[in-house]
């Protein structure tokens, strides 16, 4: 039945566009997709009505490649290896449909197969999307951000491509569609936020992306998201908001970018965005706890914004979202305790011992190991807090991980500290 196709095809009846068709819908099947490529002459076939003149022919022969680059097999990526150049080259037409079937049909290809994208890269792939991510349709810049996820996701992108995209205007563009991306387009800003994401978390130097102004334009598009939180959210806000928080938060953390980004409004955005997505997206938490992690790390700017814009009951109530939260929530409150004696004060005004109390008997010895750490500083800083302590019951808590190995050493110093008389 496919070499029957197939001869439909390459015959030239009047009906090769209905054969075409045909053809298309028999590719969706991914055992045809194998036989089609094996068979003699059929890849030779499709690139010819490819290149045609015909645009009827020419958009159906499209889209029967578009079908076969689907396919998770990587020889029949291979196959389609004599059409690549030509994909290319039809990302200048003229015509929108043709030109957003080869973006997503090359995306597919460079996913599956590794000498799809060595092929590709001499052809000039990188300045042929530097030149798209210009257009004005949003349904092309979508593509391109397409194409572009899944380069920056091959094991050989850090040496081979991102190069390549950082030595082009790429950068630039797609930092600009990310912070326009409530204006300009949602689905495009996506793309091209996960495109950031994979260049920032793959280097360990963003010097470029840094000065473009990476973090005050991500910063001041937080600061946008959360102005939109709830009344006018779009759908689908959450698959912008992610990329954005681990750009922020992986830029934030690289050596370089301290005293960037010190805008206590940031804060507020946060706990805003977490705020509304907490019962949907609850995976948005981690992701923000991350970012305010990097936020308070050393910078007694973000620590001291915490307390004083009164962020820390929004901040204790996401203790229990999950043992990753949990795990965070304690690291930002450690941050803070480093900080010293005030900063001691300001968070134990909260009822905060009570609430580690609980988490200390929890069976994540991660969790317990960052509580006990915790609870090392306030010691160390406001040594009157041991008493409360122990008076809530807390040394009994510490005594059952006497016997927990990774937890024994730190749980008898601190049952010392505690068992302590007052004034000692």
């Amino acid at each position: 039945q496919v070499l029957e196709l197939l001869r439909a095809v390459q015959r030239g009846s009047e009906d090769r566009k209905e054969s075409l068709g045909r053809l298309r819908w028999a590719l969706q099947n991914e055992e045809t997709q194998q036989k089609f490529v094996r068979l003699d002459g059929s890849i030779r076939t499709l690139t010819g009505l490819f290149t045609s003149s015909l645009a009827a022919l020419q958009l159906e022969a499209a889209r029967c490649l578009h079908e076969l680059s689907h396919s998770s097999v990587p020889a029949v990526a291979e196959a389609c290896l004599p059409v690549t150049s030509y994909l290319l080259t039809y990302l200048s037409g003229h015509s929108l449909e043709l030109t957003e079937l080869c973006l997503y049909t090359l995306g597919n290809l460079v996913v599956e197969s590794e000498a799809v994208r060595k092929q590709l890269l001499p052809q000039g792939i990188i300045p042929v999307l530097a030149s798209c991510i210009r257009s004005p349709h949003e349904a092309v810049l979508e593509g391109v951000g397409y194409v572009l996820s899944q380069l920056l996701q091959a094991k050989e992108a850090p040496t081979e491509i991102i190069p390549l995209v950082l030595g082009s205007v790429l950068p630039q563009h797609m930092l600009r569609l990310v912070c326009s991306g409530l204006k300009a387009g949602m689905g495009a800003a996506v793309e091209f936020a996960w495109c950031l994401h994979y260049i920032i978390c793959r280097q360990e130097d963003n010097t470029l992306l840094l000065a473009l102004g990476a973090v005050p334009a991500l910063t001041s598009l937080l600061l946008d998201l959360a102005s939109q939180i709830p009344q006018d959210a779009p759908e689908g806000l959450e698959l912008l908001v992610c990329p954005v928080l681990r750009c922020l938060s992986n830029l934030l953390a690289q050596t370089g970018c301290q005293g960037q980004g010190q805008d206590g409004r940031l804060l507020i955005a946060l706990f805003l965005i977490l705020q509304c997505f907490l019962q949907q997206h609850p995976f948005l938490v981690q992701e923000g706890l991350w970012l305010l992690n990097n936020l308070t790390a050393d910078d007694p700017f973000f620590c001291s914004a915490l307390l004083s814009l009164d962020l820390l009951p929004a901040l204790l109530q996401l203790l229990t979202c999950s043992q990753m939260a949990t795990v965070l929530v304690l690291t930002v409150l450690c941050n803070m305790a480093e900080q010293g004696r005030l900063q001691c004060q300001r968070l134990l005004q909260q009822p905060l011992l009570a609430q580690l109390l609980p988490l200390l008997t929890v069976p994540e010895p991660e969790a317990v190991g960052q509580c006990l750490e915790l609870l090392h500083l306030l010691f160390l800083h406001c040594p009157e807090a041991a008493a409360d302590f122990t008076r809530q019951g807390g040394h009994q808590a510490l005594e059952q991980h006497q016997s927990t190995p990774e937890l024994q050493e730190r749980a008898q110093a601190l049952l010392e500290v505690v068992r302590q008389p007052p004034g000692a």
